[in-house]
């Protein structure tokens, strides 16, 4: 029987923070949107012998894009044809409930202390094929929770249920969550906030990965300033 998660209620707007926008939604013909998809492209082929199933999104610092840049990357992916979850794996400070204006009664917390099953916790959304999973309550032991035997069991039963599971985590110099994590999935996206973040965060974050044995697929540049020129001008 295919898998029918929960369709969650949304929050009444005055109850609730107004979601981010998303480009690859509001204007799937824009030039960032054509950028989501070109990221998508680099993914698929990066390992051409094995599939990617699990995709990690996180940055070096809080504030660099790393929830938008994972919401983004879900969504094309689903305009694929693919059957995509987004997991807030940010137990700490989680934000995709914001982004898709979904409750988070329960969520990944929940399925960590088996408290409901992914069919009870997986939200759908108004996005053809894309799915979030949230946060769920904030537990006091979001690293524990991360590493336990039970976070690879849950992993394991999305991917019997979704192509793609896409894994938005806290920022890797905060805290280690990104780092466990990181070296469960099959690759990792680093997000860098173009401008703002310091060189030598960026190198930090990049040893803390490769300590942690993780397969980094790239680093996605955020909030690059193109400059405008004759190719551009003439191209777009």
């Amino acid at each position: 029987m295919m898998f029918q998660p929960k369709k969650a209620k949304k929050k009444k707007k005055k109850f609730v923070k107004m979601g981010r926008k998303l480009v690859t939604v509001a204007n799937s013909h824009s030039f960032v949107s054509e950028q989501f998809r070109t990221i998508r492209t680099n993914i698929t082929f990066s390992m051409p012998d094995k599939a990617i199933k699990t995709i990690l999104v996180t940055s070096a610092t809080p504030g660099e894009g790393k929830s938008t840049n994972a919401a983004n990357l879900g969504v094309v992916f689903a305009q694929e044809g693919k059957r995509i979850v987004i997991v807030d794996a940010d137990l700490r400070k989680p934000t995709m409930h914001y982004t898709f204006l979904l409750q988070n009664a329960r969520g990944l917390s929940n399925l960590l202390t088996r408290q409901f099953t992914i069919s009870e916790a997986v939200n759908s959304t108004d996005i053809p094929n894309l799915f979030v999973l949230t946060s769920g309550p904030i537990p006091p032991n979001p690293a524990e929770l991360l590493s336990s035997n039970v976070m690879g069991a849950v992993i394991e039963e999305l991917k019997k249920e979704f192509d793609i599971i896409i894994f938005d985590a806290p920022p890797l110099l905060s805290v280690t969550d990104a780092q466990i994590l990181s070296n469960k999935c099959d690759g990792t996206l680093l997000i860098v906030n173009s401008g703002v973040v310091e060189n030598e965060s960026v190198k930090k974050a990049k040893s803390s990965l490769e300590a942690s044995k993780a397969n980094i697929l790239g680093v996605v540049l955020n909030n690059y300033k193109i400059p405008h020129n004759q190719y551009y001008d003439q191209y777009y």
